[in-house]
């Protein structure tokens, strides 16, 4: 297979990596990208690279929450010019704001829903209509809602104008939504891919002793161990959002924070579910 310049940019914006050790890697690996990596991380040269090295397309992720429940509905457009547009902020408002009434459970129900304002319309032809009156395609791409309950603190965070959408939910009290936020906006900017270790899939953690291993020949089985064991330990303060170092407080883990903070109110609390949305993942 042909190496393109492409490939050898794509793959050192996702890595770091040198263009020339990036050429080789995806030489090796007969243009597959994801095996470059892999190859460049058993050489150390590379770090865990995370989901969100991804290319977005444009769009908005809209928030609309009561005291039930609260939504997030992420609707795709071909330029940032018209999600700016004041039509299309009421469109996303208003769908919001129907979701929260209707309670869709999926984007098939959603869009076949007669739409509030007008009865003559299913939500889609509201959709239409927009489009009509925008000149440009907008779709409604995913829709997801989270029940509020009396034992549970639901975090909401919006960041960079709705291009990523974080929401974190909080066992042990309803009144910690500001602690919940906090913890919304550390997953915004640390984009963990799981909750807690147990979650990491087994052919995941496999990989990751494999090229933890790979980068330790020689060494005596008893002190390779331990260091794999160091380097897992590493990967999990990256990956899963209760060992990551909290950004509001990195002496501490987000587990141990939450915790704390539980323990100076006399709570018990925990961090038992998040989502992080962005744009065009």
């Amino acid at each position: 297979m042909t190496i393109t310049a492409q490939m050898v940019m794509d793959l050192r914006k996702r890595t770091g990596v040198g263009m020339t050790k990036c050429k080789e890697a995806l030489s090796e690996a007969g243009g597959d990208m994801e095996e470059a990596i892999h190859i460049l991380r058993k050489k150390g040269m590379a770090s865990a690279v995370k989901k969100g090295a991804r290319e977005t397309n444009e769009g908005v992720i809209g928030v609309a929450e009561n005291d039930e429940m609260a939504y997030i509905i992420e609707v795709n457009a071909e330029t940032d010019f018209v999600i700016q547009n004041d039509r299309f902020k009421e469109f996303l408002k208003n769908i919001c704001d129907d979701a929260l009434k209707e309670k869709p459970k999926s984007v098939e129900d959603f869009v076949s829903q007669k739409y509030s304002q007008n009865s003559a319309l299913t939500i889609d032809e509201y959709r239409a209509e927009t489009v009509h009156s925008l000149g440009e395609n907008i779709q409604i791409k995913r829709i997801l809602n989270f029940k509020k309950s009396g034992d549970h603190s639901l975090g909401v965070y919006s960041h960079m104008g709705g291009k990523i959408v974080c929401v974190v939910s909080i066992k042990g009290a309803a009144d910690e939504i500001a602690l919940a936020r906090d913890v919304a906006m550390h997953v915004a900017a640390e984009a963990p891919d799981y909750l807690k270790p147990e979650d990491v899939p087994a052919d995941v953690l496999a990989k990751e002793e494999e090229i933890a291993r790979s980068q330790l020949q020689n060494k005596p089985p008893e002190i390779m161990d331990k260091i794999v064991q160091g380097k897992l330990k590493a990967y999990y303060e990256q990956a899963c959002l209760l060992n990551q170092k909290f950004v509001k407080d990195p002496s501490m883990s987000v587990a141990d924070y939450v915790a704390s903070e539980g323990k100076k109110a006399g709570k018990t609390l925990e961090v038992v579910e998040f989502v992080r949305w962005q744009i065009g993942e």
